[in-house]
């Protein structure tokens, strides 16, 4: 089970914890995380394998190992790699199950011991958490880790009253991308989510969190005086034709999960991924560093909390063939230097021709100049040059000396 960015691994088998009281031990990983060797998930972030994944990858993750695994039987104990950082799991049993559950940017797994039950017949299996980029880590406990809030897809409900019912919140003082990544109150949305959300709403992403949701805010109880008996059907339609941003970090993420963009049984599915995406290292979009160190992706303006000394950067890309056919600029002096350097003798023509065409040059260049060998003259040619020479020298020489 060892080797670099391993994390844990479970093999199957049925149970009860070694050294734990009650039924269930869960065991809270945070992914990426690997199923070994029939259970082939690669979790796939937006800039690659194994980058940090968002509440909707979570979530396909969870609903993969309840699919796969709710049928094996596991024995053993839980391994934790020689370069894991996570604290050791003291479980071990002849026969359990595992189940999972996620929320927001958390997936636990729970370890159910069996009273009796028949290994699993076939190959040997092990579900396996990697974390190749050293970003994950897991827990032990029964709850899920405190601080965090409702989750913006299982709980969004809660997740819009607990963000609504706090805007005087020193969090919310920020722009509303960095307030994105408070976990306190956007549990789930990380950095190509709120890319794709604040794009969608047509929102700034360097405008003041507070400002944009206290406006939603006052939309929302207009509304309500106007329509109070609106019924959840008409809300949902509202929601679908005309969501606001807190609507968005609820549907984005289900669009995601609809479309199976992020399953961990189809590891190829990144370009689907792709394809998806509106906003978020799409050629064309601005992006610029936040406060954090994050890059945030955006559309037009940035707004007016944007960091001071920068200016946005627009993501160009060059087709594969255009870049093929590019060749290195070379200019003018360093083509008559290659034949030297190559100990071939210069091409005088071709030199004339450059400097020809470049026009006046700097410093010692503009001195610079061809040299080719004058056409001879003929006697009677020579003759006549010299007695003009000669009459030229004679007028020079005539008038008056100055007085002295």
């Amino acid at each position: 089970m060892g080797g670099e960015g391993m994390g844990w691994g479970i093999s199957p088998g049925a149970a009860r914890p070694d050294g734990a009281s009650g039924p269930s031990c869960p065991v809270f990983p945070v992914p990426p995380f690997r199923c070994l060797p029939s259970l082939r998930s690669f979790h796939r972030g937006v800039s690659g394998p194994a980058a940090m994944p968002e509440c909707p990858e979570l979530h396909l993750a969870g609903r993969y190992i309840n699919e796969e695994c709710g049928a094996l039987v596991f024995s053993g104990g839980v391994e934790r790699s020689a370069v894991g950082r996570g604290p050791e799991v003291p479980f071990s049993s002849e026969a359990y199950r595992i189940s999972a559950a996620a929320r927001g940017k958390e997936l636990r797994l729970t370890l159910t011991p069996l009273e009796s039950a028949d290994a699993s017949q076939g190959p040997p299996l092990v579900l396996c958490f990697i974390d190749v980029r050293r970003f994950g880590s897991w827990r032990l406990g029964d709850a899920w880790e405190p601080g965090r809030g409702p989750c913006v897809l299982s709980e969004y409900q809660a997740f819009r009253e607990n963000v609504l019912k706090n805007l005087d919140d020193k969090a919310f003082d920020k722009p509303i991308c960095e307030a994105l990544l408070n976990q306190k109150f956007f549990n789930g949305i990380g950095n190509y989510l709120r890319a794709e959300i604040l794009y969608r709403v047509k929102i700034p992403p360097f405008e003041k969190a507070r400002t944009v949701l206290e406006a939603l805010k006052e939309q929302e109880e207009e509304r309500t005086r106007k329509n109070p008996s609106l019924t959840l059907s008409k809300k949902l339609k509202r929601m679908r034709e005309n969501p606001d941003l807190l609507e968005l970090c609820h549907t984005v993420p289900m669009e995601i999960i609809a479309a199976g963009l992020f399953d961990p049984a189809d590891p190829n599915n990144y370009d689907a991924f792709k394809g998806w995406l509106r906003c978020y290292l799409v050629p064309g979009m601005s992006n610029l560093r936040d406060r954090n160190g994050r890059t945030i992706w955006f559309h037009g303006k940035p707004g007016p909390m944007a960091p001071k000394g920068q200016a946005p950067r627009k993501k160009r890309t060059q087709p594969k063939s255009d870049r093929k056919a590019l060749t290195p600029k070379v200019t003018p002096r360093a083509s008559r230097r290659r034949p030297r350097a190559a100990a071939q003798p210069p091409d005088s023509a071709k030199e004339e021709e450059e400097e020809v065409g470049d026009g006046p040059r700097k410093g010692r260049a503009r001195r610079r100049r061809s040299v080719a060998a004058a056409p001879a003259l003929s006697e009677p040619e020579v003759q006549v040059k010299a007695e003009r020479r000669c009459r030229t020298s004679a007028r020079r020489g005539r008038g008056t000396a100055p007085a002295v």
